[in-house]
């Protein structure tokens, strides 16, 4: 039985509440050891600001309560604006590390590069979470879909929920002759980014636009943020977006083609596609950014998964912040860290290997001399 919305939102802050009370209380009883600096946590202090993808703000929930409980005199703030929003205060300065569902471009790695003493950065996938494609259909709780048919959806090909191509896979289903209205951010997005990536690279013959954190083509329902995405399809019903998984809520849920199966969007399969993805080449010693696996037809694994990074400095021009960005990378990506985070957001917790990498940029963080 699906729980009313008044009932889930009683019970998810219920949980979040008594998961963050605990993150705290645990990170208050570890150790005390220093950063880098040798600082004690008490040693800790000043700003921490991050801004950035919308999509990890559970997870940033989880992060800042775990980091606030063992670093309490360090003022922590994340501003969830969007990744394009993110990486431009990063680069701008204004913000000490970005949460972006894409990693940098080619000028904006450049930019970045120029705006971090010494001239490299750091970009750490820690954060792995299946895109679901979320609807407001009434009757209908799960849809499956081939990449050509979401495409179209989302091209205004496919205008109705009756349409033939929707009907082919979901002989079960009581399809009603309701309008679709498809909903996209209006914001620059590392969300949009990784689903028009899949579409281009699954549905090229449908879907002929570039990948683009932009939305690219006219038409359509816009809205902001994927809270605002979320919005506009939990109050219309026909209507149908793409948004970080762990925000699905009470809306159906599309299971995707893949190979001969369909698969559905969980922690598990998001993890497993990941893991067999290349890293983008010539990128820097501390930049491992992911060139995700899209095409797959791996058993149970799901291929519109965003892999949010956290993009920062690894040299710094001061010895505060250098400190506060390390200690907190550090709590990030460890084990609690990203137990916190999956309890929170239901992602995926990375991998060993991804850990082990990633503590290399952490170790490597450091001040101007």
């Amino acid at each position: 039985m699906k729980l009313s919305s008044t009932t889930r939102a009683t019970t998810l802050s219920v949980a979040l509440a008594a998961t963050l009370a605990l993150t705290a209380c645990g990170a208050s009883n570890e150790s005390d050891a220093g950063t880098s600096g040798g600082d004690s946590a008490a040693e800790l202090s000043g700003d921490l600001i991050g801004a950035g993808a919308s999509s990890q703000q559970a997870a940033m929930e989880a992060w800042q309560a775990g980091f606030e409980g063992e670093y309490p005199d360090v003022t922590f703030s994340y501003d969830p604006a969007g990744s394009g929003a993110g990486r431009e205060q990063f680069i701008a300065g204004r913000s000490d590390f970005a949460g972006s569902d894409a990693a940098l471009d080619e000028e904006e790695l450049a930019s970045a590069q120029e705006r971090c003493a010494g001239g490299e950065i750091f970009e750490l996938p820690n954060y792995i979470s299946p895109i679901a494609v979320v609807f407001n259909l009434e009757g209908v709780d799960e849809l499956n879909l081939q990449p050509a048919t979401i495409a179209g959806i989302f091209t205004g090909a496919i205008t109705n929920w009756n349409d033939p191509a929707i009907a082919a896979d979901n002989p079960d289903a009581t399809l009603p002759d309701q309008p679709i209205t498809a909903v996209h951010r209006a914001d620059d997005s590392g969300t949009t980014d990784n689903f028009t990536d899949y579409l281009f690279q699954t549905a090229g013959d449908v879907w002929t636009s570039e990948p683009d954190g932009e939305w690219p083509l006219p038409g359509g329902e816009a809205a902001n943020q994927t809270s605002g995405v979320i919005g506009v399809v939990e109050s219309t019903v026909g209507a149908i977006t793409y948004a970080d998984a762990s925000r699905a809520g009470d809306l159906g849920v599309v299971s995707v083609a893949v190979g001969d199966d369909f698969v559905a969007p969980s922690a598990e399969a998001a993890a497993a596609v990941v893991e067999n993805s290349p890293a983008v080449e010539g990128r820097g010693e501390y930049d491992f950014a992911i060139e995700v696996n899209r095409q797959t037809e791996g058993s149970g694994e799901y291929p519109i998964v965003l892999v949010s990074y956290h993009v920062g400095c690894i040299e710094y021009d001061d010895q505060e912040t250098a400190d506060n960005v390390k200690a907190f990378m550090e709590y990030v990506i460890s084990e609690d860290g990203q137990q916190a985070a999956a309890d929170n957001a239901g992602n995926a917790p990375i991998s060993d290997s991804l850990r082990e990498q990633a503590q290399t940029a952490v170790d490597a963080i450091t001040a101007a001399g």
